[in-house]
């Protein structure tokens, strides 16, 4: 009987004694959870600044641009008044209206063509793809579109509603392209003005870049108009090199 009451008391003592080492454990465990919710709560903290000074720049950008396009206005304004009572003059005015439209600073209208292009979702998986990147719009195909429709006589070209102009970069970041340092994704609209059966058969005949990128599998389509509407180039020209 006394051996049996000495066991029970052993057992009594080794399940306080683990009670106890799990109760310290639970306490460690909640407090170390304690430490990493503040440190999270730090990095957000952290984050929301950035966000607040991306959303900072922003509107500095804005404004900046708004300013801009005032000083234009007004620009275009005293233009008119010295121009008023001139021949001479008027021809100069004609010149710089000509020159900011080839330059991309002014809004132009003319017929042409509009291409659109996207990636090819619809694939079946039975089929067998030596190349799936060929199924996607990459920088490389917009830049080598946007090169023949100039060399088939384009006057203004827009990237879903980007002008291009002589100081445009088609670039790559990761999966994301990017034009006048802005995202652009797909589904990819290229509106030209120009000839629209001489732009239109520069990439539509066969071999011509849109026939490859048909082939290849990406989705492509385009079509003659006889207006379209290219904006303006919202960004400030910038030149570190050149002098006068």
């Amino acid at each position: 009987m006394k051996n049996v009451q000495m066991r029970n008391q052993e057992v009594a003592i080794i399940l306080g004694i683990i009670c106890f080492i799990l109760t310290i454990g639970i306490c460690i465990q909640i407090k170390s959870v304690d430490s990493i919710t503040e440190k999270k709560g730090i990095s957000i903290s952290d984050n929301s600044g950035l966000i607040d000074e991306v959303f900072r720049q922003r509107q500095i950008y804005k404004d900046s641009y708004k300013e801009l396009e005032i000083a234009e206005a007004e620009l275009e304004k005293i233009r008119s008044q010295v121009t008023e009572h001139t021949d001479v003059d008027s021809s100069l005015e004609a010149q710089i209206k000509k020159n900011n439209k080839l330059l991309g600073l002014t809004e132009v209208k003319g017929p042409g063509i509009i291409i659109k292009l996207d990636d090819n979702r619809d694939i079946n998986i039975d089929e067998v793809i030596v190349d799936p990147s060929s199924l996607i719009v990459h920088e490389g195909d917009l830049l080598q579109i946007v090169n023949e429709l100039f060399n088939a006589g384009a006057d203004a070209i827009s990237i879903n509603g980007k002008r291009i102009v002589n100081t445009t970069a088609i670039l790559c970041d990761g999966n994301i392209i990017r034009i006048n340092d802005e995202m652009v994704g797909v589904p990819i609209e290229i509106k030209a003005i120009g000839y629209p059966e001489r732009l239109y058969y520069a990439l539509n005949r066969t071999q011509g870049y849109l026939d490859i990128m048909k082939r290849d599998g990406v989705k492509v389509s385009s079509e003659k108009k006889e207006e379209i509407t290219i904006p303006k180039y919202e960004g400030v020209y910038q030149y570190e090199y050149i002098k006068r």
